[in-house]
């Protein structure tokens, strides 16, 4: 069994994955919305993407803005079908297509869509709070180390100042 160039790698590793698949994995995730199809068109496994996905924060940001717009064109084509129901542009009536436009399954991709969008604004959110909280660690440390240098100085000056009194106090006698 022989396969195609075009086929997504799957369990070798010592094959390397398409030039440019991120990219055209993008693109065609903002056309459609699917996951799994633009992994194919961009001759690679779904899995990786999933996996690059999770470890690549980049590659994420590109696959939710992608899946965002996949998903506002699908909510206009929905809007679209909805408001010419049964007409052509012009006006006259609409000869019944091959392919049906299926709205409850548009509806029910829409509804995904947006719980996923109110997962990843959290998640962006939480990302943000982490950041935050990183940033504030790292400034209270460097306090802190600050605080250390000051009041290391400060012993060694009194150190000093206590010195030179006890050297005068000796030279009087």
């Amino acid at each position: 069994m022989t396969r195609s160039t075009n086929a997504a790698p799957r369990g070798d590793a010592r094959k390397r994955p398409p030039a440019n698949w991120r990219k055209r994995f993008i693109a065609h995730l903002g056309e459609t919305s699917n996951v799994s199809a633009a992994a194919q068109a961009a001759g690679i496994s779904a899995s990786h993407v999933y996996a690059l996905r999770r470890t690549d924060a980049a590659f994420a940001r590109q696959w939710f803005d992608a899946l965002a717009e996949g998903y506002d064109n699908l909510e206009m084509e929905l809007l679209e079908h909805l408001r010419s129901a049964g007409e052509e542009a012009d006006g006259a009536a609409r000869v019944p297509a091959r392919r049906k436009f299926d709205a409850a399954t548009a509806f029910r991709c829409l509804a995904a869509h947006r719980d996923n969008v109110a997962r990843e604004k959290g998640r962006r959110t939480l990302d943000q709070e982490v950041a935050t909280i990183a940033a504030i660690n790292a400034k209270i440390d460097r306090l802190r180390l600050n605080g250390k240098a000051s009041d290391k100085a400060i012993r060694a000056a009194r150190k000093t100042s206590r010195a030179r009194i006890g050297k005068g106090a000796g030279d009087a006698g």
